[in-house]
């Protein structure tokens, strides 16, 4: 029976974030639905979210959340070696929601609870109301039978941190210092909440995200771990791309830092994409007090770092763009052992989102990949 742990932290029971490229035993993902977000009633995301799910169904086991409304559709177009499970929430973003798994050296998992707000609350948050999705981490320990620590005074999700399995973790100023989510915390305690929720010991800070205003700039559409001393980092020399400033940013606080174990890192340059990902078809969104109103033209925050690593491939988003082809070969030098998978997800960009955001790895507590 699934337990919440109350009284300690991962650090102290000996436990650890696990890096993205460690051997796992599945993903997660939540069936898109919200007419308020998607466009088209949600069609062609969950077009391309079925897309996502059966190529990481290739690799792992994969399980997809559905509502009770949606169940039925999304078990009849997903394959059937994917789970579908019934569960109640208000969007698709498991990575930022669903909980962040620990591991220790002896077979254990256990999951962290985050406390979640829709990226800002009441003060810049998405929507409301955000109940639903706080209760998502939760529901899908109980599902695994793997205890949870609950941070209920102090938000955070998924999306905002990357760990190299370390001691390392890498986040933005942007997000994590943001007024929508611990504004009566110091940096400090930040960093401490950090190191005892993930078994880190040395924060990375960035500057900014290249989304203030979806996520107040989460880490990964800027940069990831690839290897132990590795990072990738979005990169352009165009200074007119939108994102030029927080790219240069990056690249250069990630070639002035050492992570926890003294290295000074390897970087892979990733590009962004030649021209930016702009919405159309806005008339389809539902207008609902509460969300943010989208408009036909406004940038879409599509960003090639948004992949996702699973055991032997990498799912990486394709926006039918000029560097398509350029971004796939780069990161194929990054992961040259693993099978580079790209679909276009320009469908997910236009929702807020990409790969990345849309799942969560559960890692392997026993090392091996399944």
């Amino acid at each position: 029976m699934a337990k919440r742990i109350i009284g300690s932290t991962p650090k102290k029971d000996g436990y650890r974030m696990p890096a993205e490229f460690e051997p796992q035993t599945g993903c997660w993902m939540i069936w898109p639905e919200r007419n308020d977000n998607w466009r088209d009633g949600a069609k062609p995301a969950q077009r391309t979210f079925t897309k996502v799910a059966e190529a990481i169904a290739k690799y792992e086991n994969m399980t997809v959340i559905a509502s009770p409304s949606q169940y039925q559709n999304a078990r009849a177009r997903l394959s059937p070696k994917i789970r579908v499970v019934e569960m109640v929430s208000d969007d698709a973003w498991v990575r930022d929601c669903g909980p962040t798994f620990v591991i220790n050296d002896k077979g254990g998992i256990r999951g962290v609870d985050w406390k979640f707000n829709a990226w800002g609350g009441l003060y810049d948050g998405l929507y409301f109301p955000w109940a639903n999705d706080d209760q998502i981490a939760r529901k899908i320990c109980e599902i695994e039978n793997i205890d949870s620590y609950r941070t209920e005074d102090f938000v955070l999700e998924g999306g905002s941190i990357h760990v190299d399995g370390e001691g390392t973790v890498m986040t933005t100023e942007m997000c994590l210092l943001s007024e929508g989510r611990n504004p009566a915390m110091s940096r400090e305690e930040i960093e401490n909440m950090l190191f005892e929720y993930l078994g880190c010991e040395k924060v990375i800070w960035l500057k900014d995200g290249i989304d203030p205003n979806e996520t107040n700039g989460h880490i990964d559409d800027v940069a990831c771990f690839v290897a132990p001393g590795e990072v990738a980092c979005i990169w352009t020399d165009d200074e007119n791309n939108p994102f030029y400033d927080v790219a240069q940013s990056a690249y250069k606080t990630l070639s002035s830092v050492t992570d926890a174990k003294g290295r000074k890192l390897k970087i892979h340059k990733l590009c962004l994409t030649k021209k930016p990902c702009l919405l159309h078809g806005a008339d389809t969104i539902d207008s609902v007090e509460g969300t943010l109103p989208r408009e036909n033209g406004e940038v879409s925050i599509a960003s090639y770092m948004n992949f996702l690593i699973i055991n032997n491939a990498v799912i990486l988003p394709q926006y039918g763009d000029e560097n398509d082809e350029l971004a796939v070969r780069q990161v194929k030098e990054m992961f040259p052992g693993r099978e580079i998978v790209g679909i276009m997800t320009d469908e997910v960009a236009f929702g807020g989102g990409n790969v990345h955001c849309i799942t969560q790895q559960q890692p392997d507590p026993n090392g091996k990949a399944r």
